[in-house]
């Protein structure tokens, strides 16, 4: 019976691995890149990202991230309808499921009351742990809600 030929693409594909594997093992690379990317669902509210509250906000894009370090978003909050809104924030959908043990999702808005047609802007900070595992990207779905 023939034995399997492994194509050139492969073979380079294992060996790229190995020296990665070896390098990182051996303490060699010095940084860690997280690329990111996230999806905001609106419930009850409406998410902008500009102060008008014209341009409605549907993904953050976290840009490069480090182990210990945090970045900031802000966007805009309004209440749509005319009752008090009180708001929340959740996270959810994370990919890969074990990303949510090094990131954490942060806001300064959590329980404000905005009253009907009123927006507030809202600073967003993801918290990245010193120690990120082998994790190097990520995405998660952000949910703001707002409770009458």
């Amino acid at each position: 019976m023939a034995t399997p030929k492994l194509s050139i693409a492969v073979v380079m594909t294992l060996t790229v691995a190995g020296i990665c594997l070896t390098l990182v093992t051996a303490g060699l690379i010095a940084t860690q890149t997280i690329t990111s990317d996230g999806t905001l669902t609106r419930v009850n509210v409406g998410v902008y990202s500009d102060r008008q509250c014209k341009q409605n906000c549907t993904s953050i894009s976290w840009g490069t991230l480090y182990p210990g370090n945090s970045a900031s978003k802000i966007i805009y909050v309004k209440n749509t309808g005319s009752l008090p809104l009180t708001l929340s924030i959740t996270t959810g959908s994370w990919a890969p499921t074990n990303a949510s043990d090094y990131l954490t999702l942060t806001w300064d808005q959590q329980g404000t009351v905005l009253q009907g047609g009123e927006s507030v802007s809202a600073n967003l900070t993801l918290l990245v742990a010193s120690d990120t595992g082998e994790l190097t990207n990520f995405s998660f779905d952000i949910v703001i809600t707002g409770v009458e």
